[in-house]
């Protein structure tokens, strides 16, 4: 078998673009090409094909291209998954980053596919062991159910991630850290995440450093990762970290294409992006396994309405929200259930729980409401009897949802009970 080279020229370069002649006929957008200079070599994505000349976007931007530099077109740019890569870093292409040879799988897996047809996909599936008091009671977390987690920096959201990384009942783990600071992700990876975690994870970063072409090519490498070890049969649970970073790559990428902003800051194509990514994951067919995933989503100042937030909790099965008030006060994880939702709560509990759950969050509701009087003296004991219990029964659920007292070994079914058990005392003793 020949195999063929393609190759076209580099004819001029403008505003961080490349348009490169003799390869119109083979391109299409999306795909990777890699640019030839006297610097080196780098690896481009085509963004735009016209009738003679292509533009690319390269890792690099368009330093050190001149006129006349050879690009070599490489076509979608497939990888190669495999089950041996549990336990490994890669990068956005496929390639490992901590060192080590990586085994090549198989088949060619596209980074960009359409997930299972909507009439062939199982239903959810049952609750999920987490580890994490609040997703085994109140934010029930199903087999091949998708949530987003909404938090701002610093209040505990890639603490939450690993634990459910270590957590969570899963065949294999894929994260995808999308934009991190350089320095964390080794942080991440070994004490967050720990050598516990990492065993049976695949791990697909691009630092905030790279090019956008690498942070959004990051999330669908992940995808596809977990698209391959969920069409073997298995449970993939997948941690995207964070969307929001996606989503300002695919702005940055589709920008120098001269895409108009429109979603205060984004282009309309930013929600097709998301939605197909989104799209997905979830259950598979009959013969497949499923992927459960929890996306992570960066609210600034918790704005719950900026767009990546708006455009997720539409196409997405729940949201919990950590707010920076609670995790100040020293409770992680700081989860705040008032704000959060999960879509599977109806029918992934039994209706006794189910009862037990709306009336302590009716307590928590009614502290939430009185809280300013309370804390300000103005509040009479004796004025509200709802009131008193919710003040009552204010440390008991903080000390269940910061897993005080929670003894290794802990299931879902002993976190449900043990709630149980507070609400059935502050009844008797209200």
């Amino acid at each position: 078998m020949t195999s063929v080279s393609r190759f076209g020229l580099v004819a001029k370069t403008a505003a961080g673009l490349v348009h490169v002649t003799g390869l119109s006929s083979f391109a299409r957008v999306g795909d990777l090409a890699l640019l030839s200079t006297n610097d080196g070599e780098m690896i481009a994505e085509v963004v735009d094909v016209e009738k003679s000349t292509i533009q690319l976007l390269p890792e690099a931007g368009g330093t050190g291209v001149a006129v006349g530099d050879v690009v070599w077109h490489f076509g979608s740019g497939d990888i190669y998954p495999d089950v041996s890569w549990a336990g490994r870093i890669i990068d956005s292409y496929g390639k490992p980053l901590d060192g080590m040879p990586l085994a090549r799988g198989p088949v060619a897996y596209p980074v960009r596919c359409g997930p299972p047809a909507s009439s062939t996909r199982k239903r959810l599936g049952l609750p999920l062991e987490t580890g994490i008091p609040a997703l085994n009671t109140f934010l029930p977390l199903v087999r091949g159910q998708r949530i987003g987690l909404f938090a701002g920096s610093g209040v505990g959201k890639s603490t939450l991630l690993a634990s459910l990384a270590q957590g969570v009942e899963a065949d294999h783990i894929v994260i995808a850290l999308v934009g991190e600071r350089g320095r964390e992700v080794r942080e991440f990876i070994e004490d967050t995440l720990g050598e516990s975690g990492l065993k049976r994870a695949v791990v697909v970063a691009a630092t905030s450093d790279q090019s956008a072409v690498s942070r959004r090519r990051a999330a669908w490498t992940a995808m596809a990762t977990a698209e391959y070890l969920r069409n073997q049969g298995s449970h993939v649970l997948l941690l995207v970290d964070s969307v929001t970073r996606f989503c300002e790559a695919h702005r940055e990428i589709v920008a120098t294409t001269g895409e108009a902003a429109s979603l205060r800051g984004f282009p309309p194509s930013t929600t097709q992006a998301l939605m197909e990514l989104c799209e997905r994951a979830g259950p598979g067919t009959d013969i497949q396994g499923d992927i459960t995933a929890v996306f992570s989503v960066l609210v600034a100042g918790s704005d719950m309405d900026e767009p990546v937030a708006d455009m997720v909790r539409g196409v997405l099965d729940g949201h919990i929200v950590l707010d920076r008030a609670i995790a100040e006060r020293g409770r992680f994880p700081a989860i705040d259930i008032l704000r959060s939702v999960s879509r599977s709560f109806v029918k992934a509990l039994a209706p006794e729980l189910k009862s037990t759950i709306k009336k302590a969050k009716l307590l928590m509701s009614s502290y939430d409401d009185a809280e300013v009087m309370i804390q300000t003296g103005l509040y009479q004991p004796g004025s509200d009897q709802i009131i008193d219990r919710a003040i009552k029964a204010r440390p008991q659920f903080e000390g269940f949802l910061s897993m005080v007292d929670r003894q290794d070994g802990y299931s879902a079914k002993d976190d449900q009970l043990r709630l149980t058990e507070i609400v059935a005392e502050l009844e008797k003793d209200g």
